[in-house]
């Protein structure tokens, strides 16, 4: 793991054994983070997965955000990743862009938050980088995991006359953003919470082996990537936003809405939901905690419902620069 540069290298290494050393849970191939490289262990009937985001202060959270809930955002974010790919997670890779002003307790406390969710998601940090920047706060992480060979669960699998389906509750993440940015209340602070800290769907691992087509985490909206999947796809959707599954506080929302319809496209195409939107053939048997919302089609484009009628969800979600 590197040092950051333009700073004294002898106090940023001993940083870097002090703080983010512990976290490679003395996996052999990191070499306890004294090289410039790691070596990768080999899984025999495995293949592995990679996958990379990046986080940035004042886009996927606010500025002043805590150091350690910044780390355990960035794990969960990427780890959602493997989750789609219904992926075993095992190793990750930092790059960190620490602000000026950021003092040795606030990276102290991140590198606590990244200890406590790769215990939580069992992997080792096998490496990375660490370097200054005048600012925005930036990090990014590398997740690999492992799929049993030729079972990763890809994006263009869906087939026409497949369900699309999604897990969990949506909506949550945009309504708690709202709340952290004093729009809407959120009294028991669930709301806020579900935006800070998302639950990646390891969970449903085992269900999309065996039942699904096509698979992507709801990072950008669930319109937005159920659209990944039928562009990755070359087919075309239907998603009815009157089967959205909802919680007890996006729902009690929702009856406040004078327009039912536009409430519903903005859950749909908030982000930050980390829940799975997948296909499945439909004589399937539908998963545990999976809703039914809409099917794909042979013919390219997508009509999306809501409120019984047509609606334009426009972008659909987040559109990255």
């Amino acid at each position: 793991m590197s040092a950051q540069h333009g700073t004294n290298p002898l106090d940023e290494f001993g940083e870097i054994a002090r703080l983010f050393r512990p976290l490679t849970r003395g996996a052999p191939g990191a070499f306890d983070l004294m090289d410039d490289a790691a070596m990768m262990p080999q899984r025999p009937g495995h293949d592995l997965i990679v996958t990379t985001d990046a986080i940035v202060e004042g886009v996927h959270f606010p500025a002043g955000e805590a150091p350690d809930m910044i780390a355990r955002k960035l794990v969960r974010v990427n780890v959602s990743d493997l989750a789609a790919k219904a992926a075993e997670p095992f190793a990750a890779f930092l790059t960190v862009s620490w602000p000026g002003g950021y003092e040795a307790r606030d990276r102290a406390r991140f590198a606590l938050g990244l200890a406590a969710d790769l215990e939580v998601f069992g992997m080792s940090l096998y490496g990375g980088d660490t370097t200054a920047t005048p600012g925005p706060f930036t990090c990014s992480l590398t997740a690999m995991g492992w799929t049993p060979a030729g079972r990763m669960v890809r994006r263009g699998g869906a087939r026409p006359g497949d369900r699309l389906l999604v897990s969990g509750a949506i909506g949550d993440a945009t309504l708690g953003l709202a709340a952290v940015m004093g729009e809407i209340e959120d009294a028991d602070g669930r709301l806020a919470h579900r935006y800070r800290m998302p639950e990646p769907r390891l969970d449903v691992r085992n269900a999309l082996r065996r039942h699904a087509t096509a698979a992507a985490d709801v990072s950008d909206g669930l319109i937005a990537d159920a659209r990944h999947i039928a562009e990755a796809s070359g087919v075309g959707l239907c998603i009815d936003l009157d089967q959205l599954p909802l919680s007890g506080a996006a729902a009690t929302w929702l009856e406040d809405q004078s327009d039912p319809a536009a409430a519903l496209v903005r859950l749909a195409t908030g982000g930050d939901d980390y829940e799975i939107v997948c296909t499945m053939p439909s004589g399937s048997t539908r998963p545990r905690g999976f809703t039914v919302i809409g099917e794909v089609r042979e013919a390219p484009g997508l009509e999306v419902r809501a409120a019984g009628r047509a609606v334009d969800p426009g972008a659909g979600g987040w559109r990255h620069g």
